[in-house]
């Protein structure tokens, strides 16, 4: 998306963006390794599953960082990727261009959720987890202040880099293109799941 933005002009927006989705990175990324320290430092996804059970703390903080990074209303990611989306809506850069970011659009959240299925719904098939790691507060602590920290960056970046509302109008088919998407990506790759496992 930020690559979009500049490819558009909209050089401030990639700005703002880099910086929320910074913030929601680093907390996705902590998060996926706290689990990777729980479950005996394995990085195979397989092997994972059921660790909501383990580390509920850590399922809650991961599955917002997701979240967010798929664009849900009034998380970080929202405020960014929302205008992106609607300002590159708004102008006439073609149809072409148009389907490809919805197509990356619907990929984020394809992965995302892909991501949650395996790591938090089903059966653990890996070796002994150690749910020990979330009574460590050196590495729960600094999960639990980006967590905050991602959740109200998006409003106050927005509010700083943008003091002046952006007004945008856009066609009703325009406006839900965007949910389309995501609706039709998240069940297929919940129904693609449900194939596989």
């Amino acid at each position: 998306m930020m690559m979009f933005s500049i490819s558009l002009g909209l050089f401030e927006l990639a700005f703002f963006h880099l910086l929320t989705h910074a913030l929601f990175k680093a907390l996705l990324f902590l998060c996926a390794g706290i689990l990777i320290h729980g479950v005996g430092n394995t990085q195979d996804i397989r092997s994972f599953g059921g660790l909501s059970l383990n580390f509920p703390l850590v399922t809650v903080c991961m599955n917002l960082a997701n979240l967010s990074l798929c664009g849900v209303p009034f998380l970080a990611g929202f405020y960014s990727k929302d205008l992106i989306v609607e300002l590159a809506c708004q102008y006439s850069w073609g149809v072409f261009i148009l389907c490809m970011m919805f197509i990356c659009l619907s990929l984020t959240v394809l992965y995302s959720v892909r991501l949650t299925y395996l790591s938090f719904v089903g059966v653990y098939s890996g070796g002994p987890s150690i749910s020990v790691c979330e009574s460590d507060h050196s590495l729960i602590g600094p999960v639990v202040i980006l967590s905050f920290v991602s959740l109200i960056s998006g409003p106050i970046l927005s509010w700083l880099s943008f003091p002046a509302p952006v007004l945008i109008f856009l066609p009703v088919f325009l406006k839900w293109a965007a949910l389309l998407f995501v609706s039709i990506s998240l069940l297929a790759m919940l129904s693609l799941q449900r194939l596989v496992y």
